[in-house]
């Protein structure tokens, strides 16, 4: 049997989120869904990571040029409430730790 291939910029995001909880990622859609206690707040999608946003917290994407996560879905553009996170967030926990926390929040509002 052999052992799942470790992706190392999944691996590198985790760890720096733990800045937030005990983040954890699960492979899914060809990507990696992030989790804090059992609530998904980001995605990982070809090395990108993406943060869900809502109306409280989308505008932050849309001021720094950053959009949504978006694939064809019959042939048609359909965009999740996953935004782009900013670069600066993979080299700064405590920029890391703002944004996710923030994601997070909307997970739990999303919740409700």
């Amino acid at each position: 049997m052999r052992a799942a291939k470790r992706d190392e910029f999944v691996d590198w995001v985790v760890e720096l989120m733990q800045c937030i909880g005990p983040v954890t990622s699960r492979r899914m859609f060809g990507g990696h869904g992030l989790f804090l206690d059992g609530l998904m707040f980001a995605i990982i999608i070809d090395k990108e990571l993406y943060l869900k946003a809502d109306d409280q917290t989308r505008q932050a994407f849309i001021d720094l040029g950053l959009g949504p996560f978006t694939y064809l879905r019959q042939g048609k553009p359909c965009s999740l409430s996953y935004y782009q996170a900013p670069e600066e967030l993979l080299e700064s926990v405590e920029q890391m730790r703002d944004w996710a926390n923030q994601a997070y929040a909307v997970a739990l509002r999303s919740r409700r």
